[in-house]
């Protein structure tokens, strides 16, 4: 068990880099009057998902694809199921912006590209099922058309109203945290993706399980603290972005630079991930589009964190 306990140790520092990254990146951009709209889709949105990318990059390099994939669709059930699920018990989320409409439905339809693609043997019975180096390009390419759709309605000013607030610190401190958030990211990743493999030999445990749980609960505590202050705050709109947008980040960013950099097999039990990741994001758009206030009640956030627990208990058993 003590790997387990170095493993999740390892998300300290992870998490404090990726906050001291964004910090120190966001004030030099500031500094050189770089609009907070570039800041907020690039450094940002990069920033906060950084744990989950800088973990499976780890992975993937040292042919653990089992904790790419894992972690990937794991953090995205996690998302959906335990962050919005309690955000919505903390406060009903009522959806206002008119992004989330288009970017709840370009996450279902993500859910299920990505089925369709790591179940090759569908179309063909001879092929291996795998997430290939193609697909991972692929995925990368919907990144960058993703990138350029959220670029064109932020400038147009649809989400004016959550522009983000940045400190400007001063030059030295700023370099100072981008180089302590680097060394912390790697050095915590490192630790997480050495200690879990050495946890899942030990046990028994398939990767895939691992990068389910520890690594995906562990990876998702920005998007977690996020969801929380801003369910809190009532701003049930800054909530649910987040969300939809780091599974985004996660499936077309994440999964497909783990892909082009080594192929990723699907394990035994993955389509249950694969299919839960898609009835996880179909539960949003029904509470969402199918009722008049376009809301994720109490009862929705519960029923939510109920299927994430018999989800557990399933996996687990």
């Amino acid at each position: 068990m003590l790997n387990l306990l170095f493993s999740a140790i390892g998300f300290i520092p992870l998490i404090f880099g990726a906050h001291w990254l964004v910090d120190g990146a966001s004030s030099i951009a500031k500094r050189k009057n770089i609009p907070n709209l570039v800041i907020g889709l690039t450094i940002v949105a990069f920033g906060t998902s950084s744990p989950e990318l800088v973990v499976n990059i780890l992975a993937a390099t040292s042919g653990n694809s089992g904790f790419s994939f894992g972690n990937v669709l794991g953090s995205n059930i996690v998302n959906i199921l335990i962050i919005l699920g309690l955000s919505a018990l903390i406060y009903p989320m009522a959806v206002k912006s008119p992004t989330i409409w288009i970017e709840i439905p370009l996450c279902l339809l993500s859910a299920i590209v990505l089925l369709v693609m790591a179940n090759d043997s569908l179309l063909d019975q001879s092929v291996v099922n795998t997430i290939g180096r193609s697909d991972g390009l692929l995925l990368l390419g919907f990144f960058f058309v993703f990138m350029y759709y959220s670029w064109f309605a932020m400038k147009k000013g649809a989400d004016e109203e959550h522009e983000i607030r940045l400190k400007v610190h001063g030059l030295t401190k700023s370099w100072l945290m981008i180089i302590v958030g680097m060394i912390l990211l790697a050095g915590g990743g490192q630790v997480i993706v050495y200690f879990a493999e050495k946890f899942a030999v030990d046990f028994g445990i398939p990767d895939r399980i691992v990068g389910l749980t520890i690594l995906a609960i562990g990876t998702s505590l920005p998007e977690l603290s996020t969801s929380i202050v801003a369910a809190i705050k009532k701003n049930a709109d800054i909530s649910i972005g987040n969300i939809i947008g780091s599974n985004l980040f996660n499936t077309f960013l994440i999964l497909g630079a783990s892909a082009t950099i080594r192929p990723i097999p699907l394990e035994k039990g993955a389509n249950i991930d694969l299919f839960l990741n898609i009835v996880a994001t179909l539960l949003v758009f029904i509470f969402v589009f199918t009722r008049k206030g376009r809301m994720i009640d109490r009862l929705e956030g519960a029923i939510m964190v109920a299927i994430y627990g018999g989800y557990i208990y399933w996996i687990l058993r």
